[in-house]
């Protein structure tokens, strides 16, 4: 006898409630459906269900192995989906939300490629700093840099970005070089409004954990607004490689405190859950994959 089917006929009667209507939800007979959950009895060596001629009840037993067959059964489901989505050609509104420094410099260059691969689906992509609530707010995807991602989403890690502390070499020639984290509190520091910590700024030194409260003469939300003004000779900032390896490589900015290491942060693609996946949304995230799996430059 199937196994799969003497589960499955099983967790349809105790659902239906009765041998009939199970019967007639599998396209059976109610001799069959006797048949096949007496024959599950026999080679489990134990009893089931109380049957009378009123009602059907589950056994101590029953009810252990109806919770485990409904786990079972919902992960064959769901193998099954997670294959048909893969092998289904991706399609419809895929509405994306990104971080907007990120979103610009190292996502809009994609979307065209994407689009050439899956003509079939269309874009709305949102950029904002704030975090949104996929499910509230009606998105498929969402690119998100934290150091981890959110536990009530699934994700998939598509690269990291480490934190760096630079300046211009003009500001640095005017107001001198810090050598250890706590010379930061005797610098004009740029903030960056949405860190977690505020203006205390931590790093990982050769004697372990440093933590220092910095002086802001200017907070901002915008990642790119702290980049400008240390270009514009301002003062210090702590953001990240994606953002500012470029004017690392040419030499505008500097980086500060080598010694001492600041945050690394993955750069996640997160969406909602693991069931029933869009074919559209696993078709971008294996994109993203891919682009991010080449060498980056930051």
């Amino acid at each position: 006898m199937d196994r799969f089917l003497e589960m499955q006929t099983f967790c349809a009667v105790v659902d239906a409630g009765s041998f009939v209507k199970a019967a007639e939800t599998l396209g059976l007979s109610k001799a069959a459906v006797s048949r096949y959950v007496g024959e599950l009895e026999s080679r489990l060596g134990v009893r089931l269900l109380h049957r009378t001629t009123r009602r059907l009840s589950l056994t101590e037993e029953g009810q252990v192995f109806h919770v485990r067959s409904k786990e079972l059964l919902a992960g064959v489901d769901e193998a099954e989906m997670e294959i048909t989505s893969r092998s289904a050609a991706a399609s419809g509104l895929l509405r994306i939300n990104a971080p907007v420094t990120f979103g610009i410099l190292h996502l809009a260059p994609l979307w065209g490629l994407f689009r050439s691969q899956h003509p079939q689906v269309s874009l709305d992509i949102t950029l904002a700093d704030r975090l949104v609530d996929l499910v509230e707010e009606g998105y498929d995807m969402a690119i998100r840099i934290a150091t981890l991602p959110s536990s009530t989403l699934v994700s998939k890690r598509l690269a990291s970005t480490r934190m760096l502390v630079c300046a211009s070499p003009q500001y640095l020639a005017a107001h001198g070089t810090p050598q250890v984290p706590a010379d930061l509190a005797g610098h004009a520091v740029i903030a960056y409004s949405y860190w977690a910590s505020k203006d205390d700024w931590q790093f990982d030194g050769p004697a372990g954990p440093v933590s220092v409260r910095t002086r802001a003469c200017m907070h901002t939300n915008s990642g790119d607004t702290c980049r400008a003004a240390a270009l514009a000779h301002q003062g210090v900032i702590l953001q990240p490689s994606f953002l500012v390896g470029a004017d690392l490589a040419a030499g505008r900015l500097v980086q500060l405190l080598p010694g001492y290491q600041a945050m690394e942060m993955g750069i996640y693609a997160v969406y909602p859950t693991r069931k029933h996946v869009a074919p559209k949304v696993r078709a971008l995230v294996d994109f993203l994959a891919g682009e991010f799996a080449r060498p980056r430059a930051w």
